[in-house]
């Protein structure tokens, strides 16, 4: 064993497209990379987003509309569903009693709304309420508390 035995062990390097090494090779010339142009010199490199030339997507679709940086985006929350949670036995609703039973993701605001009916008297904490949500659970005997988060 000497220096002139050694190779790289088998499965370990990946033959290569040796490329610039003569016209013998075929890959000789101008290496693959066509005739001048910017994709022929070194260092070339496209922009982002570079169509040739045409007209990029992100400037041929129009701009429109207005977003709001301060909205502040609700998951809704049915009387309907509270109805099925109470038909289990939950008569406390908080933000985390419906991330436990799947309704909601852990760090949404929840709101309630009147879709539905209510017969149960439910104790109710949530970010926000309808009117007509708040009147029905308070109708059924139950109450509405703000939820404030940590």
């Amino acid at each position: 064993m000497d220096l002139s035995n050694l190779k790289p062990a088998k499965g370990s390097t990946k033959e290569k497209k040796r490329l610039g090494r003569g016209q013998g090779s075929g890959r000789g010339g101008t290496s693959t990379r066509g005739h001048k142009g910017a994709q022929a010199r070194s260092g070339a490199k496209r922009k982002v987003g570079f169509q040739g030339g045409q007209m990029p997507l992100q400037r041929l679709v129009p701009k429109f509309g207005f977003t709001n940086m301060n909205r502040v985006e609700y998951c809704p929350v049915n009387l309907s569903t509270l109805q099925k949670l109470a038909d289990k036995g939950i008569t406390v609703i908080t933000p985390e009693v419906l991330v436990e039973n799947r309704i909601t993701h852990k760090k949404e605001l929840v709101k309630i709304l009147a879709k539905g009916e209510l017969t149960a008297k439910l104790e109710v904490r949530a970010h926000a309420y309808s009117a007509k949500a708040k009147e029905m659970i308070e109708a059924a005997g139950g109450t509405c508390e703000k939820y404030e988060t940590k």
